[in-house]
């Protein structure tokens, strides 16, 4: 059971008197208050610090803590400087990355991202899986990749990642498309589904196209990316999530929820709404904390550590009745 958190590394989850260089202590304190992993997101189109330049910082700042992308939208980098990029991230860390990736959001997040780098909008599902084929060709130490879209002879050495093949590679959506191509291709799942039910249904789906392609469905990590506010007062707590939410997106919470799992309340209401999604079979959660000063987003991290023991507690039921129900009718001693 792993339990992450993002950091908020752009500038709408700032207070007026912030310092950025607060990152740095912010991911040593979450990884002292419990946390096991630190992700970082990717946008051109509201101002942050550039993910893997923070992934960077964080690599000799922190000690066991796995580093995370949720997700790296691979398009906005040429493909083999990114391949070295990553390796490098991945080699300084001594081999804690993971890197979840997207062909972002549709429509007016997405598109323009697409017309700043320079990219074509089609074909973008097909770019992103060949962009994932041509980074492990290139970890593995091939120096040349024929795709449909990408070719290339004379790939020149590049530095090796830390682990033979490189790291995990994760894939953010929820599509049926999406869930398909996670099961053959890809190393862990990363949606963010509003209800637990989608998120059994698409990791069942998931699971049956691994087992298709002749790979082990244990193999494909179930993760999940969830925002999170936890308050006592829950009216009060709404409130500010939905500040966050128009800040950060633009839109209301309401609206928000209907795109985004978002769970609030009391300490114990926000761990059996995350606890929900243990029983659909999540084991990797990315949580986003609601909260749009580093202050307040320091608070917010450790009332969620305090629900770490609890949630981690709640993984071993299911899998404590898988054993039993194994064993049959033999009585458990």
């Amino acid at each position: 059971m792993d339990i992450g958190v993002l950091l908020p590394t752009g500038t709408a989850q700032w207070g007026p008197g912030d310092d950025p260089r607060e990152l740095v202590a912010f991911g040593r304190q979450a990884e002292r208050s419990g946390f096991s992993s630190l992700f970082v997101n990717d946008s051109l189109i509201s101002p942050r610090v550039e993910a893997l330049t923070m992934l960077a910082a964080l690599a000799p700042a922190t000690e066991t803590v796995r580093l995370g992308t949720a997700a790296l939208l691979p398009f906005l980098r040429r493909p083999v400087q990114a391949a070295q990029t990553l390796a490098s991230v991945d080699l300084l860390s001594g081999g804690r990355l993971t890197v979840a990736v997207g062909a972002g959001f549709p429509g007016r997040f997405g598109q323009p991202l697409y017309d700043l780098s320079e990219v074509p909008w089609e074909r973008r599902f097909a770019r992103l899986d060949e962009t994932v084929a041509l980074w492990r060709a290139l970890w593995s130490g091939a120096d040349s990749f024929h795709g449909e879209i990408l070719r290339f002879d004379g790939i020149p050495p590049a530095i090796r990642p830390h682990r033979l093949g490189g790291p995990p590679v994760w894939l953010g959506g929820a599509t049926p498309a999406a869930l398909e191509r996670t099961g053959r291709s890809y190393d862990g799942w990363l949606p963010y589904p509003p209800d637990p039910a989608d998120y059994a249904a698409g990791l069942r789906t998931v699971r049956a196209a691994a087992l298709g392609a002749g790979r082990r469905a244990q193999d494909i990590a179930p993760a999940f990316f969830v925002s999170v506010r936890i308050d006592e007062d829950a009216d009060r707590g709404r409130r500010d999530l939905d500040a966050y939410a128009r800040a950060v997106y633009g839109m209301p919470l309401a609206e928000l929820e209907r795109i985004q799992a978002v769970v609030t309340g009391s300490a114990d209401q926000v761990r059996a709404g995350l606890a929900r999604y243990v029983e659909a079979g999540a084991r990797h959660f990315v949580v986003r904390l609601g909260a749009l000063d580093l202050t307040t987003q320091r608070a917010q991290l450790e009332r969620v550590a305090g629900v770490i023991p609890a949630l981690k507690a709640s993984a071993s039921v299911p899998a404590q009745a898988a054993a039993r129900s194994r064993e049959g009718a033999r009585p458990v001693l």
